[in-house]
């Protein structure tokens, strides 16, 4: 890392601003005098809209508009969000029943949006929806994966999508002769993202054209989606994404809500602003996971894998959302095969239509949920097969000289040492003293487990990217970036990265995001991508500037633009002991009037997107007597590349590794199978762990350069939840290893361990 960042573990810049309440958030920034909104939502998860009388409310105090679906209409608004859909087994295109920015004729789940109501004051807007007129008839409700009533005609059965992948005959041919044949029931429980911000936005008209201001995770969708459902040009249209405090990829996808804020704006030539609250974020927010996958691994007399089938029923929610109908497959057959060195593999899933909230991006989409299977698959294996389950995966780890690599999903891995991450993981984890461990927990009753997992991830998104530098009269430098910061500390990274190349004060740098005047695209944030993509155009623009200014320097001093160099701090410049600085070269260029040698551009595209990978250790103690669990130890060793700054890195390893042991111990979304009202709509109901529920991590990084792009990045954002199921899972299964013959499924609640420990001793008895 000489050469591309010096890796230092800066403190986040950032946080003093955020610390000091100098956040700019969208609830903070909304324009003064702004109307407020307030969305009305079903309160049933299915029915039939018989009317919708406003009348009543349209005339109550404060009101200036309220739109329903016949409104949105007859303004032109196409009343539809789209979805991202997948290609069936037989070739045909996927179930694409129209998910409507406001419910027509029929609402599917409890918190539907049914009409806006916009007002001078939220109170006022919220009085006033009491007073719509809402006439549904309540129809039989569809929650699970078992039969049920038919949410949508396009959709018999409510199945989605059949999907296949992979080489159906040759597995199945595989697992009939195989030495060893080993099923496991994976049970991938659904979650709320709960960002720390609930979404919010804001509309205004100005000099024209229409400003939305979205707290998402990028601008440039948002701003593709208005001007289709306003059907106008999206030069018509500006997005901003101010301060983000959370997205999860919650944030990315798309939603109704700035579609009506747009149009109410329009209409009005006033600013409308709206908040959701906490109960709404629970009712509406795109949830996760939810999932039940059964796995077939079959192996050979020396067990090593032969084959590996995964047939898969995924929730959906009512209707597509953005990314939900991929995540489950096409996303999940990314990494499918994991770290193991086997080429025979299929996956089927469905997709199921149910009357809940949408499923879509949750930190990892379809990874964590790929990991997950595997190596609950692997340990199950192991402890089936009566072999050591650090060995077994050993035994079929792609060995290092065989990168690159094409694994059975096509994935282009460039590099690994698996061997080498899992040695350092066994030492740091202490797995030579875990006996005395476990028996120091026997003599005070308690039951100690450990569970490994070993992940890899697949870095998602769009592998262009552009970044420009802009020297500013006041002194400062300006770096604007197509990414898009939900609390990862990228204005930190970024600035390091552009200071460490260009010899630019840190403290003069400005990292501007969230604007789609000022980049004509960008990738926004999702997949782990921003740092890679976004620095590899940092340090594509900094060359472009050395060459641009060595250039002038050569004019300006009768030299050849060859024989100037530059150190990643000064110039030098043959004949002369002349060493200008960057920002030297600038204010010469400034006083010369040479103003286009003051910004600077470049977007960069990526071959192929890197792989992180990583041993996670975990070890949980139960106490029998209660059920209840404490993660005891946890310990990460990961091949993330090279790091630019490996304090925030480790940052955001402990972030992922919080959420998934949050979804593995304490988190369960829970709907009344008859109404379809959600049980868990608040967090008195919805278990979000608590700093007593997370252990110290210890987190180690042992890297094995990526050859896809010039830093040898691999990306860290959801590596750590990536891991962190499996690690979890596994160490519970192996506390409970001779208690108990069934496995218990997430979340590991005392409950559902005492019943397993009950059950195994009434069986016993």
């Amino acid at each position: 890392m000489e050469k591309f960042g010096k890796s230092q573990s800066i403190k986040r810049t950032e946080d003093v601003r955020f610390l000091t309440g100098g956040g700019h958030y969208v609830d903070d920034i909304a324009p003064e005098g702004a109307l407020a909104a307030y969305v009305l939502r079903s309160p049933v998860a299915h029915g039939e809209i018989k009317g919708i009388d406003t009348s009543e409310a349209a005339s109550a105090p404060g009101v200036r508009l309220i739109l329903t679906a016949k409104d949105l209409e007859e303004a032109g608004v196409r009343n539809q969000i789209d979805g991202h859909r997948v290609t069936n087994i037989d070739g045909t295109k996927a179930a694409g029943p129209i998910r409507p920015v406001l419910a027509d004729k029929r609402v599917r789940y409890v918190g539907e949006p049914v009409a806006l109501v916009v007002a001078d004051t939220l109170a006022e807007a919220k009085d006033a929806a009491e007073l719509v007129e809402l006439d549904i008839e309540d129809l039989p409700v569809h929650i699970g994966f078992g039969e049920g009533p038919e949410i949508h005609p396009e959709a018999p059965g409510n199945i989605a999508y059949d999907y296949g992948f992979g080489d159906r005959e040759g597995t199945e041919a595989a697992l009939k002769s195989a030495a060893h044949v080993v099923t496991t029931l994976v049970e991938d429980n659904r979650v709320i993202a709960a960002s720390l911000e609930p979404r919010g936005a804001y509309a205004e008209m100005v000099d024209g054209r229409i400003h939305v201001a979205v707290n998402g995770q990028g601008v440039w969708e948002p701003k593709n989606q208005l001007a289709k459902a306003l059907g106008i040009d999206a030069s018509q249209i500006r997005v901003t994404n101010p301060d983000t405090g959370g997205g999860f990829g919650m944030k990315a996808g798309a939603y109704g809500e700035i579609v009506l804020l747009a149009a109410a704006t329009r209409q009005l030539n006033k600013p409308v602003h709206w908040m959701s609250d906490r109960s709404e974020a629970m009712l509406t927010d795109h949830q996760g996971r939810g999932l039940v996958s059964t796995t077939t691994l079959g192996f050979d007399a020396d067990h090593r894998i032969v084959a590996y089938k995964v047939e898969t029923l995924s929730d959906l929610g009512a209707y597509n959302a953005g990314f939900g109908q991929g995540i489950q497959s096409v996303l999940f057959t990314k990494v499918m095969p994991g770290v193991y060195d086997q080429q025979t593999m299929w996956m089927n899933t469905k997709g199921v239509y149910t009357n809940t909230v949408q499923m879509d991006a949750y930190r990892g989409a379809g990874r964590p949920e790929a990991i997950f299977a595997l190596e609950r698959s692997m340990d199950n294996a192991a402890r089936q097969l009566g072999v050591d389950p650090w060995e077994l995966r050993r035994r079929n780890f792609i060995p290092v000289d065989a990168f690159p690599y094409t694994s059975a999903s096509g994935m282009p891995y460039d590099v690994g040492d698996f061997h080498m991450v899992l040695d350092k993981a066994e030492q740091i984890a202490d797995r030579a003293g875990f006996e005395a461990r476990r028996k120091d927990a026997a003599s005070r009753g308690r039951l100690l487990g450990q569970g490994l997992c070993y992940y890899i991830e697949s870095i998602l998104g769009d592998k262009e990217e552009t970044a420009k530098v802009v020297f500013e009269e006041d002194g400062t430098v300006s770096l604007h970036v197509g990414t898009q910061s939900n609390g990862q500390g990228h204005e930190t990274v970024y600035a390091t990265f552009l200071s460490d190349q260009t010899g630019i004060p840190l403290d003069r740098i400005r990292v501007k995001q969230g604007d789609s005047d000022l980049i004509p695209k960008g990738g926004g944030t999702g997949g782990s991508r921003s740092v890679t993509v976004q620095n590899t155009a940092t340090l594509a623009t900094t060359e472009t500037m050395i060459e641009v200014f060595s250039a002038y320097l050569a004019e300006e001093e009768g030299v050849d633009a060859s024989e100037i160099s530059f150190d990643d701090e000064t110039f030098r410049i043959p004949g002369s002991n002349q060493t200008p600085t960057m920002m030297d070269v600038a204010d010469r260029a400034r006083a010369a009037g040479r103003t286009d040698l003051l910004t600077h551009t470049k977007t960069t595209t990526l071959d192929n997107m890197s792989f992180p990978n990583g041993a996670h250790v975990a070890e949980v103690e139960i106490d029998p007597e209660t059920g209840g669990l404490d993660v005891t130890r946890y310990t990460v060793v990961d091949d993330l590349g090279n790091l630019i700054n490996p304090m925030l890195a480790e940052g955001q390893v402990h972030g992922g590794v919080a959420q998934g042991i949050g979804q593995a111990v304490t988190e369960q979304v829970a709907h009344d199978p008859e109404t379809g009202q959600l049980l868990s709509a608040s967090f008195m109901d919805y278990g979000m762990p608590r700093a007593d529920n997370i252990p110290f991590v210890s987190f180690t990084s042992a890297p094995v350069p990526s050859k896809y792009n010039p830093m040898g990045m691999k990306g860290c954002g959801e590596a750590g939840t990536v891991g962190a199921l499996a690690a979890i899972a596994n160490a519970v299964r192996d506390a409970l290893d001779g208690r108990i013959e069934r496995d218990v499924q997430m979340p590991f609640t005392p409950q559902r361990i005492w019943q397993a420990l009950d059950e195994a001793d009434r069986g016993a008895a």
